[in-house]
């Protein structure tokens, strides 16, 4: 049975994506997802759609922290709060980071859920 992906909510769709990674995102690495995000973000944008409106500014709040780093780097600050030091991670750290930011953004999509439910 194939999936509706048209017919998901967002959350259900992002978790349909973290379950079957590799048949979003060519060797489901870190690099390739963050582009499909980016893609996700913009494509949804242009045809009226929210995208990932508010997603750094979330993570900024989650994090109770700035920097000078996109959402990108944000997450990488959150799943890795011991600190990384270079841009290029070891898989382990990939891995560690795809896991944290498809939680993330689940949490971050049902708190706009639940905005948006209540009218702000």
């Amino acid at each position: 049975m194939t999936a509706d992906l048209a017919g998901m909510s967002e959350r259900e769709y992002f978790a349909h994506v973290a379950k079957r990674l590799g048949m979003f995102v060519v060797g489901s690495r870190l690099a390739g997802v963050e582009g499909f995000l980016d893609g996700y973000d913009q494509h949804a944008l242009r045809h009226g759609g929210p995208g990932l409106s508010g997603w750094r500014e979330w993570l900024v709040a989650r994090r109770g922290q700035d920097c000078n780093h996109g959402w990108h780097g944000q997450v990488r600050h959150i799943a890795l709060p011991d600190g990384w030091e270079q841009w290029e991670l070891t898989r382990e750290e990939e891995v560690k980071v795809i896991e944290v930011l498809f939680t993330l953004l689940d949490e971050f999509l049902a708190a706009r859920e639940a905005s948006a439910a209540r009218g702000a």
